[in-house]
Order: C-alpha cells, then sequence, then structure tokens
C-alpha cells in the first residue's frame, strides 16, 4: 500500500509534470505527497542578484532568490493539492541533489518517490549529470516511479 510519496521538483516542464501525475496517484490511493526542491549548493556562488531580476526589488544573495523561486513553484502544487484533498508538505534543502532526495525519502520511509525526466541522452547525462539517473541507480529499496516530459 502507499500511503507517502516523495515529488522531488526542480519548476521544470518535466517536475510539474510528475507533481500532476503523482497528484492524480494521491488521489486515487488516499496518499499524502510530500515536496522537495534542493537548492544545489555546487553552483550556487556568493553573487547577488540584481534588484530589476528580483521579485522583491532589492538586491538579494542569490541563494534567497533560488529559494523564493521554490517555494513559488512548489506552492502552485500545494494548490492542486489543495483542490484535491491531498494532504501534503513542503521541504527546502540544499545540498547535492541526489544525496537529498535519497537521504529525506529515507528519512521520511517514503513508499514512493515520483519524478520528472528530462529524456536525455546517456552522453549528455553523463556530462551534464541528471538527478534522476543519479536517484534510480542509488542503492536504495525505494520504487521510484518516472514521468517523462
Amino acid at each position: 500500500m502507499i500511503s507517502k510519496i516523495l515529488v522531488p521538483t526542480d519548476g521544470s516542464k518535466a517536475a510539474r509534470k510528475a507533481a500532476k501525475y503523482a497528484v492524480e496517484f494521491a488521489k486515487q490511493t488516499s496518499a499524502a505527497l510530500t515536496l522537495l526542491s534542493v537548492i544545489d549548493k555546487r553552483f550556487v556562488v556568493s553573487q547577488s542578484i540584481p534588484s530589476v531580476a528580483s521579485p522583491t526589488h532589492l538586491i538579494e544573495p542569490i541563494e534567497d532568490y533560488l529559494k523564493q523561486a521554490a517555494e513559488s513553484y512548489m506552492e502552485e502544487i500545494e494548490i492542486l493539492c489543495k483542490h484535491n484533498n491531498i494532504q501534503s508538505k513542503a521541504i527546502i534543502r540544499s545540498g547535492h541533489p541526489v544525496e537529498v532526495i535519497v537521504k529525506e525519502a529515507e528519512k521520511l520511509k517514503v513508499d514512493l518517490i515520483v519524478m520528472g525526466s528530462h529524456g536525455k541522452s546517456a552522453i549528455k547525462a553523463a556530462f551534464l549529470g541528471s538527478v534522476t539517473i543519479g536517484v534510480i541507480h542509488k542503492e536504495i529499496k525505494i520504487p521510484v516511479l518516472l514521468v517523462r516530459r
């Protein structure tokens, strides 16, 4: 029986499609959703976002900007959950996405991970990195459902 689903999301089209799929799946199984966004610390440098690009129109650290973006796209999914009477919570973490996703899945004892796949070729994934490939190749016992873009 599936009662807890983890939905890692980065706001991409593939992630939004996976989140919608997870909402429908949760509706059918009466499962609760945990939405997870990971700010990848490897690519965050101590720079600031100019005020014109910031939603608050203030100069702010890039990590704060990324957190606001994550909150925004996770809020859309939470609204969809509320409309479908699905219990949900949103978590934002910092670190290496693959490691954080696996750690959170194990900590929360989820029954399923639902995530989007951009459908990169093996060569592109090897050079660019792929969170999805990283998660499915980790030694975890939690099933991963991939939703293709």
